[in-house]
């Protein structure tokens, strides 16, 4: 399981011309569900990714989470982030998990981030998205499990 955290003061979701979720300040996290990855990778990013002390203090420091800040987080399904691009120049994406094995574990990834009192908006599973955001910082994570 691969998941990209970016620190924005925005975001928003796009699928066919309308706005299908948006957050103000929080984490945009991009989710990719690789073949051989079950629930003890989502229960690693529910626990890591909230916490992540990022956000900064009154001293201008990175030393408040999420979780401190009371922000929100949006969630975009992204099987491109498990591509193999070992060989040639066109990734291949058999190391991503279909379908059926990831939607469930993304479906878990949201509902427990929201056990954990977050507010979460999403994506469209599988659909074609438009991501805007404003990245702040910048700050980009790369979290693999």
């Amino acid at each position: 399981m691969r998941a990209v955290v970016q620190r924005v003061t925005n975001a928003s979701i796009t699928v066919d011309s309308k706005v299908v979720g948006a957050i103000d300040k929080g984490l945009l996290v991009y989710l990719g569900v690789c073949t051989a990855d079950d629930s003890k990778g989502v229960d690693y990013l529910v626990h890591k990714i909230p916490n992540l002390r990022i956000f900064e203090d009154s001293a201008g420091k990175m030393n408040l989470s999420l979780l401190d800040i009371e922000g929100e987080i949006l969630v975009v399904s992204q099987f491109t982030l498990c591509a193999d691009l070992q060989k040639g120049n066109r990734p291949s994406f058999n190391p991503a998990a279909p379908p059926e094995e990831a939607i469930p574990l993304y479906a878990e990834f949201i509902e427990k981030l929201k056990g954990r009192g977050l507010k979460v908006a999403t994506g469209l599973f599988g659909a074609s998205m438009e991501v805007t955001y404003t990245n702040h910082g910048p700050v980009t994570l790369i979290i693999d499990y």
